[in-house]
């Protein structure tokens, strides 16, 4: 196979790093997983500064505002629908979907008869207030982000990765066969 394989193999309009970090240049140029280095940084320059916030201003944790954020795009959506698209473990999100109901922030769930099965959750007035208060910083947060790429790069930014986040299904939360145990790699 001939030509570029990997973002390691192309510069993609590399710009000139010679001001920048040399771990940065390595991280971006010369890293053999520079697809999850991109989105983690980026993650984490977009996440920390907005969730610290969240936490000063509101008194929520992350995993308290995911929950609100997640129910204000899919109102009646349960723990499992959060926790599958978020990250953040049952248990975890359980804690903050409880202290959310102590807040006032989601209406109290209703016994489901039968058994505790998916409940859907549902943002109180007061939810949605604050939701509708704290949305505006994370959308100027996200513009921010953003503002080096044309309309048109944005665009397809985003259909590849939702088409990468679409396929997450094949491969989230097994690990690959090359992380098998020390004496499987030895034997291979």
């Amino acid at each position: 196979m001939s030509g570029p394989q990997t973002a390691c193999d192309e510069d993609f309009g590399r710009p000139d790093t010679r001001d920048a970090p040399n771990m940065l240049d390595a991280k971006l140029w010369a890293n053999p997983c520079p697809f999850t280095f991109r989105i983690n940084y980026l993650a984490l320059l977009y996440n920390t500064p907005l969730y610290g916030w969240i936490s000063d201003q509101y008194g929520l944790k992350r995993p308290e505002y995911v929950v609100l954020y997640s129910l204000a795009l899919a109102d009646g959506g349960s723990a499992r629908d959060v926790s599958l698209t978020s990250g953040f473990p049952r248990n975890t999100l359980s804690r903050a979907i409880k202290r959310l109901e102590k807040m006032g922030l989601i209406k109290p769930r209703s016994k489901v008869p039968g058994g505790r099965r998916r409940q859907a959750l549902h943002l109180s007035d007061a939810g949605w207030a604050l939701f509708n208060e704290t949305r505006p910083a994370f959308e100027a947060q996200e513009k921010r982000m953003l503002k080096a790429l044309s309309l048109g790069e944005r665009q397809m930014l985003f259909e590849l990765m939702s088409k990468v986040v679409m396929d997450a299904q094949e491969w989230a939360g097994d690990l690959p066969p090359e992380a098998g145990t020390k004496k499987e790699r030895a034997r291979q």
